[in-house]
């Protein structure tokens, strides 16, 4: 079940539910939704250039690193207790968590990337899917929130199961990434489709090791990766933010 409830749940009202939540996932994490995540590439342009991505099969091969040992897997550990300090009512320990992950980000231009997303996701729900409570537990950080926290607090303040937001959240940075490099390479339709195809496997896996991650298991082994996002920056010609 998508949606979670403190009230008995009728038979009659269960679909309309899931439907609910299932409709604010694909709103929230669609390529539509006006977070600027088309902006930025996450250091792929850099990859590119310098020979590190060539094909479909090193371009799975580099997500596949970033996804399962870098920012993929912080991001949604993160997400995992930013939702869940949420659902508690936690705000000292959600402060903790958004300022924690705001230092977790390896380089300057990554940090716009997340910082800008997760003010531009926050500033859109609040304007049109606020839910009751939602400015509180923004209002109680002390920093502001970075886009996989502000993802978790707003499912969890509208009742979106924790699981599918993950997953939902997952694909959607895939997703994003594959759109990046699909105009670098270039790529085509069908190869970006495939190389989302090689991905599923890990971002399952992901996916259940930040449900049962804690805070003491973050860490990054993704150099690569991390040094092509501060090499972004000096690149003589962009077409990304990062």
């Amino acid at each position: 079940m998508l949606m979670t409830t403190n009230e008995p749940v009728r038979a009659g009202d269960l679909a309309e539910r899931e439907a609910a939540a299932l409709y604010r996932l694909m709103t929230w994490l669609s390529p539509a939704f006006p977070v600027g995540g088309f902006s930025y590439s996450s250091g792929i342009e850099w990859a590119v250039e310098a020979g590190d991505i060539t094909d479909t099969a090193s371009l799975a091969d580099w997500l596949d690193a970033m996804l399962g040992d870098g920012s993929g897997f912080c991001d949604a550990t993160f997400l995992v207790h930013a939702y869940r300090a949420t659902e508690a009512g936690e705000e000292a320990t959600l402060s903790d968590i958004a300022e924690l992950a705001a230092a977790f980000v390896p380089s300057r231009e990554r940090q716009l990337e997340t910082s800008s997303q997760g003010r531009a996701f926050i500033d859109i729900a609040r304007a049109a899917w606020d839910a009751d409570g939602l400015d509180a537990m923004v209002a109680a950080c002390r920093t502001p929130l970075v886009y996989p926290v502000a993802v978790g607090v707003v499912a969890a303040k509208h009742g979106v199961s924790l699981a599918p937001t993950l997953h939902a959240f997952l694909h959607a940075l895939v997703s994003n990434w594959i759109s990046a490099a699909s105009r670098l390479i270039p790529l085509g339709q069908t190869d970006s489709q495939r190389v989302l195809v090689m991905l599923e496997a890990a971002v399952a896996a992901t996916a259940n090791r930040a449900l049962n991650a804690t805070l003491d298991d973050l860490g990054s082994a993704s150099f690569r990766a991390d040094l092509a996002s501060l090499r972004h920056e000096t690149q003589y010609t962009r077409l990304f933010r990062s």
